[in-house]
Order: C-alpha cells, then sequence, then structure tokens
C-alpha cells in the first residue's frame, strides 16, 4: 500500500462534488506526521527534500511540477494511483502538486512534522 492510497480512495469518492474543497479536505485528515515525515524521506531521496521542507518549515511554500511530484512518489507509486482512481496520471500529478503544499503546510503550523 503507498503513500497516497488512502487519498486516491476518498478522492474517488468525491468525485462529482465540489472536488477542490474535497481533495483539500481530505489530504488535510490523512496528512499525519508519519505521512509528512515519509514525504520528506522519499523527497530526500529524489533530490526534492529542500522544496518538500519548505511546505513543512515557516515561510514560503516552493511548489512542486507533477514532473517533481513523480519523482518523489516513484512510478510504482504514480502507477497505484493510476490504478486505483481510475485517473491518468497527468490529470492526478497535476491535483496533487496543486493541494500538497498547502495541506501539508496546514498540518504543519508549528514547522515541523
Amino acid at each position: 500500500m503507498g503513500l497516497f492510497t488512502d487519498i486516491v480512495d476518498r478522492v474517488g469518492n468525491a468525485m462529482g462534488m465540489d472536488l477542490h474543497a474535497k481533495l483539500n479536505d481530505q489530504l488535510q485528515s490523512l496528512l499525519q506526521p508519519a505521512t509528512i515525515q515519509a514525504l520528506v524521506a522519499k523527497a530526500d531521496d529524489a533530490g526534492l527534500g529542500d522544496k518538500v521542507r519548505s511546505w513543512v518549515g515557516n515561510g514560503e511554500n516552493l511548489p512542486i511540477t507533477p514532473d517533481e511530484l513523480r519523482q518523489v512518489l516513484g512510478n510504482s507509486e504514480v502507477q497505484a494511483l493510476v490504478a486505483k482512481t481510475g485517473l491518468p496520471a497527468d490529470s492526478l500529478l497535476p491535483a496533487l502538486a496543486h493541494f500538497l503544499p498547502s495541506a501539508v503546510d496546514t498540518k504543519t503550523p508549528q514547522g515541523e512534522a
């Protein structure tokens, strides 16, 4: 089971509703300290740790592109997300890239996971 499997389940359930609000709400409920720490570790492995740490830290959240998010998650995780949602990666990754920085930032108001 991948890092964002539960997120994908909930996104699928939110389809047809206000997806923007639902996706943000689901990210908020699923981002726990262990999940955020795992995300930072994966970002470090991909050479993008500074970007993801900007979301955790106090200050400006650096953006992440869908391609960079693919690097962080890895192809197997992306394929699992695609299989779980039925959404193509070129739709799913931009949505996650858009919402994930602010969701992590909101879950880490003290600047730490």
